[in-house]
């Protein structure tokens, strides 16, 4: 029962953070965000301006070092994705992202146009709202991307991944991990897309 209090905790502090997406991308592996005990009050801001929102703290300022089992659900099929799904000889890269968080339209966008750049890793786009609002992401903002073969989008149903990997305090949150499973680095936020490549091959 006390499994099941806390895990409902971090899914509404969690859905409080998803609407948010903040101006200053920033990197890596010892990042944290300021402390917020209003969860509420982060529910109740303005939605339509994704800029400049700050999400409350993350239960862990670290993301898991190594990739953890997860349950996860393509786009369009539905069909079921688990770590036993990932590569085993190339980089794998989650990114984690809001539909209507300006920064991941725009990573996107910027990936789709380097997307002969990306073929020796593995991406993984995930999030944890509506399909639809997802599948209109990508149909606006990066439909040739969607649809590259070693691109899978994922609808995390239940919150595996906050709860398993990382609660970020920006989007999008993007985490390389090796074909060994130990991640090699993570940043949150918008960064140069020719810096974000470099760092999707590290």
């Amino acid at each position: 029962m006390n499994k099941k209090i806390i895990l409902g905790a971090t899914a509404i502090l969690a859905a409080s953070m998803l609407y948010s997406c903040n101006n200053n991308g920033s990197t890596t592996t010892g990042q944290t965000a300021e402390s917020s005990s209003q969860a509420s009050s982060a529910e109740s801001q303005d939605h339509a301006g994704h800029d400049h929102a700050q999400a409350p703290q993350a239960p862990s300022s670290e993301p898991a070092a190594i990739l953890p089992n997860f349950t996860f659900y393509q786009l369009r099929s539905g069909i079921r994705v688990t770590n036993e799904n990932v590569a085993k000889d190339k980089n794998t890269v989650f990114i984690l992202f809001d539909p209507g968080c300006s920064h991941c339209q725009h990573e996107a966008t910027e990936l789709e146009k380097n997307i002969d750049r990306l073929k020796d890793v593995n991406i993984y786009y995930i999030s944890m709202n509506d399909p639809a609002l997802v599948l209109g992401f990508f149909d606006t903002f990066a439909p040739k991307l969607s649809k590259s073969s070693n691109v899978e989008v994922l609808i995390d149903k239940d919150q595996t991944f906050i709860q398993s990997i990382h609660v970020p305090s920006q989007f999008p949150a993007n985490y390389v991990y090796g074909a060994d499973g130990k991640l090699k680095t993570h940043w949150e936020g918008e960064k140069n897309i020719n810096e974000a490549i470099s760092q999707f091959h590290k």
